[in-house]
């Protein structure tokens, strides 16, 4: 049987288009990814990021649910510290109730933006230090198991919402193993800690009510197209928009200022972002996701289509899916 193949939704908005032009492509493309046999797909809390419209993840997943039928969906992931246990545990107990069975709670501690929005989250930067905590509470609302004597989450009291730890270091895997849940590592952004990362994980796991063996989820990003050539044309577009979104403070560089940047310290950090990229053809994606999969010792794999434009990114899925066997 393939490895399980579920997508990471970055809801991009892309050069003319509006939020609501990203929106309604994610709805698309989670009812494509449903016929062609994706496991499930995942939204990411940003914050005061103008080309990603996934800030408030659960009316997005709540959204997405409403137009499909099968399909998990999740949040991959919330980032806990931004908001109180109770709170999240009430969004996703509400998503569970209206959606049996089709969703996920993938947690992290990063603020998911900048300093100042992070004050404006009158978040303070030692919120993340009760991330195991949050994490124990919330899980108690979840379970009817409530930590806090009197204060029950409804709805959410006994929907059992899967939890997914996310991770980039150490930190999220030590907590995954030692409170037995899956663990799902971000290397489609932060590819250096993966193995490390993994084979603690797998070492140090304690089998928990939800969980009663190690699972990890590893991302990687994917360009699938027709032919070779197209695939490294649409990865050497994506490369540049990377560089305006993340250096251009706002603004956009010409292709020969993008090209001169990849070149720099700063670009040649962006190019390394992304050292796990499938490219090219259908062949060629296939054989660089099973060699992946086997380097993260990973039971799932969920991908970023990074295609620089919206169909390009529907057809490396449809590409992906047939080239694996879904």
């Amino acid at each position: 049987m393939a490895l399980p193949l579920s997508i990471l939704d970055l809801a991009i908005i892309g050069e003319g288009e509006t939020a609501a032009d990203s929106l309604a492509g994610s709805v698309a493309l989670a009812q494509r990814a449903e016929d062609l046999g994706y496991r499930r797909v995942w939204y990411a809390e940003h914050h005061n990021m103008p080309s990603i419209a996934s800030s408030a993840t659960s009316v997005l997943i709540a959204h997405v649910a409403a137009h499909t039928r099968t399909i998990r969906l999740g949040a991959g992931g919330v980032m806990l510290p931004n908001h109180s246990p109770l709170t999240i545990a009430e969004q996703f107990g509400t998503l569970e109730t209206l959606h049996p069975g089709r969703i996920d709670l993938g947690l992290g501690r990063a603020p998911g933006s900048d300093q100042q929005t992070l004050r404006a989250l009158r978040r303070t930067p030692s919120s993340a230090d009760s991330f195991p905590q949050d994490v124990l509470e919330l899980q108690g609302y979840l379970a009817g198991e409530s930590r806090i004597p009197g204060v029950d989450a409804t709805p959410g009291k006994g929907t059992n919402v899967p939890l997914y730890i996310l991770g980039s270091s150490l930190f999220g895997a030590q907590l995954a193993a030692a409170l037995g849940l899956p663990y799902a590592f971000a290397s489609h952004f932060a590819p250096t800690a993966l193995e490390e990362a993994v084979a603690l994980y797998r070492r140090d796991f304690k089998p928990s009510a939800q969980l009663d063996r190690p699972y990890v989820i590893a991302a990687l990003n994917v360009i699938a197209a027709d032919t070779s050539e197209e695939a490294q044309e649409q990865f050497l577009a994506s490369k540049r928009l990377r560089v305006s979104r993340f250096l251009g403070r706002g603004g956009t560089f010409t292709t020969e200022e993008a090209d001169m940047i990849l070149e720099s310290p700063a670009g040649q950090q962006i190019v390394q972002m992304a050292r796990y990229s499938a490219v090219g053809d259908p062949a060629e994606v296939k054989d660089y996701v099973n060699r992946f999969a086997e380097h993260a010792g990973a039971d799932e794999l969920i991908v970023a289509f990074s295609a620089p434009d919206r169909k390009a990114g529907l057809r490396s899925a449809e590409l992906l899916a047939e080239a694996h066997g879904l």
